[in-house]
């Protein structure tokens, strides 16, 4: 069949076999181009989904907060979590520990933590 949907005529077998093998050869490539347009899809899906941090970022020597494109400065955690899917999770590392809390911070896994008030 033609577009205009007239029949096909053949004038030889071999302009049957032309004929079929370019059927063949043009429903693989509607098939081949429909799974590019899904595959297509699903990465515009996925890139949608992802945040990407790149570039210099300006922070403060001291209290490491973030200068946005805005000149607003946050908190490292703030401008993290509204640029990225991260979320944080806080803790005190051994160093600050150590600092802030001497009276509870272990030089040695044998020393024992001192009895916290009321215990």
């Amino acid at each position: 069949m033609t577009h205009d949907n007239s029949p096909v005529e053949f004038h030889s077998s071999d302009d049957m076999q032309w004929h079929e093998a370019t059927s063949k050869l043009m429903n693989e490539l509607i098939a081949a181009k429909r799974d590019l347009q899904q595959k297509t899809m699903e990465l515009q899906d996925a890139l949608d989904q992802v945040k990407l941090l790149k570039g210099l970022l300006p922070i403060c020597a001291s209290c490491k907060k973030i200068r946005d494109d805005k000149g607003y400065w946050q908190s490292v955690e703030h401008y993290i979590s509204a640029h990225t899917e991260a979320q944080f999770s806080h803790d005190i590392c051994p160093e600050c520990m150590k600092k802030l809390y001497p009276e509870y911070f272990r030089e040695s896994k044998t020393e024992t933590l001192p009895e916290k008030p009321g215990q």
